[in-house]
């Protein structure tokens, strides 16, 4: 079950809009084909509702309304009526899985919990919901109070429940708790399906996941991204390589769509991706080391099941001071350049310089190096830089003023702006639409970092995104100033973008 709608979007900061839910619920069922999709809780907010029944009515027109679930609450048939009203037909219940919680939050008895959980279950049933059920804080339950746990589950077990939900509401497990635990409730209640559903404080959710399933849980629940309250959910992504390779369990999922939704969903949430998280993060499928990368063009030494080409991925091969000359000759064949052994390592010298500089080198920048080591710097860039004004005045808009040398030709413009690359990045269409009638790339993305330890003098490494008709293309700059160096990455896209002309 996935449960970024729901659970997911408890994550600080992140709420998705309307058209967000329904899109993401679309694609977690025909694109990924998730089977259970817990939408919301109930009766949140009138917003929510028409939310939840849109999805619904969506739902029930494209053959999905069975996937639909909502988290209930134990509030006299409130929550039952609210999603009966949505269109949904199956609510989560949520009960209390723990002594302390019984007592503690809801000031009741054990006997008085179980008397009111089955007159919330009996009242989803007459209303056709069918009905699941949450053991809040069923973890801490298992440590410090199993025989309420057993109390409870021995009352409850008859009635018409699908499936029993065991969290871990604090993150508190460890896999060989999980394993005892979940064995436990498997074990003594063979009849009935039980789902584990993790949460990440030790970053042990999907360790704890791996432990829960081994033992004989029916089910678990994820988020895209390991979205969730403090340190998240279980991540869908790992989940589903852990399950495939290592529990050699079907799950229906479509691994190859689940880095497209993962970046969708980091679109809509503003949450980033870190850049090293397994499976989908941006440089899980790098490799580094020259070794490593010798190792593959001989025999898939450093290969694994793992293969991106299953997540929608390509492994690539990084240029810096660890690369080698194995790392270079993958980035040339990739580029379809052939170069003389000499060559490749003048070309890989020169790399290396730069990484030691904490200079970032590129697949679009092999070419300009080749040309400057194989061509003993002659500089053959078609597009050069000639000079540059730029002004920054109180009151008034920054100005620029830009000369460029494009195949020999010097052409000049000058442009305001909402600041001063804007205003060099006008100048610079005016060239191109207007005097040379070509076409400008559309900029996507624009990311400064300062490296770690940075003092006053630090350099800014600007990187930016490129749509140039239907080519993708990414360029890094590097100066002490950060005007500079994104003048620097857009140099350097100028350049690529003219071999497409």
């Amino acid at each position: 079950m996935d449960t970024t709608l729901r659970d997911g979007e408890q994550t600080t900061g992140v709420s998705f809009t309307r058209s967000e839910k329904l899109s993401i619920f679309k694609l977690l069922v025909e694109e990924l084909h998730v089977p259970r999709v817990e939408v919301t809780s109930a009766r949140v907010s009138a917003g929510e509702f028409e939310t939840v029944r849109r999805i619904c009515d969506w739902a029930a027109r494209n053959g999905h309304l069975d996937k639909v679930e909502v988290l209930g609450f134990i509030d006299g048939g409130a929550s039952n009526e609210w999603v009966a009203a949505t269109g949904a037909r199956c609510v989560n219940v949520l009960c209390k899985g723990s002594e302390r919680h019984c007592r503690g939050q809801l000031k009741k008895t054990p006997k008085e919990h179980v008397i009111d959980t089955i007159a919330n279950i009996r009242d989803a049933r007459a209303r056709g919901l069918r009905v699941n059920l949450y053991l809040e804080d069923w973890s801490n339950g298992m440590k410090d109070s199993p025989d309420y746990v057993m109390y409870f589950m021995d009352r409850i077990r008859s009635e018409e429940i699908e499936r029993f939900m065991l969290p871990d509401t604090l993150g508190i497990l460890d896999p060989y708790d999980t394993f005892d635990f979940v064995k436990r409730m498997v074990k003594t209640y063979p009849e009935l399906r039980f789902d584990f559903h993790a949460h990440n404080d030790y970053d042990l959710a999907i360790s704890n996941l791996f432990a829960a399933l081994k033992v004989g849980a029916s089910g678990v629940h994820c988020t895209i991204n390991g979205l969730g309250e403090r340190a998240g959910n279980a991540s869908l992504s790992s989940a589903i390589a852990v399950i495939h390779d290592m529990l050699h369990l079907k799950t229906g999922i479509d691994e190859s769509k689940i880095n497209r939704v993962s970046s969708i969903i980091e679109s809509y949430s503003g949450v980033a991706i870190p850049p090293n998280k397994p499976i989908i993060g941006e440089y899980v499928f790098t490799q580094c080391a020259g070794v490593h990368a010798d190792g593959d063009s001989k025999d898939n030494l450093y290969s694994s099941d793992l293969a991106p080409e299953r997540f929608g991925r390509t492994r690539e091969y990084a240029l810096g001071k660890l690369s080698g000359k194995a790392n270079i000759r993958k980035n040339l064949e990739a580029l379809g350049l052939e170069l003389s052994e000499e060559n490749i390592q003048k070309v890989t010298q020169r790399i290396t310089e730069l990484g030691d500089k904490k200079e970032i080198v590129t697949q679009e920048d092999l070419p300009f190096i080749v040309a400057d080591v194989v061509k003993h710097g002659k500089g053959e860039d078609k597009i050069k830089l000639i000079n540059y004004q730029l002004s920054l005045t109180r009151g008034l808009r920054p100005t620029a003023i830009v000369k460029v040398e494009i195949n020999g030709k010097e052409y000049m413009e000058s442009s305001v702006g909402d600041g001063q690359y804007d205003a060099f990045m006008k100048a610079l269409r005016k060239i191109y639409k207007g005097q040379r009638r070509k076409d400008f790339p559309v900029l996507t993305d624009y990311m400064v970092n300062i490296p770690r330890g940075g003092k006053t003098d630090a350099l800014v490494q600007t990187t930016i995104h490129w749509q140039y008709h239907d080519h993708m293309i990414k360029t890094i700059g590097l100066d002490p100033d950060q005007t500079e160096s994104a003048i620097k990455a857009t140099l350097k896209m100028l350049n690529i973008i003219e071999e497409y002309n």
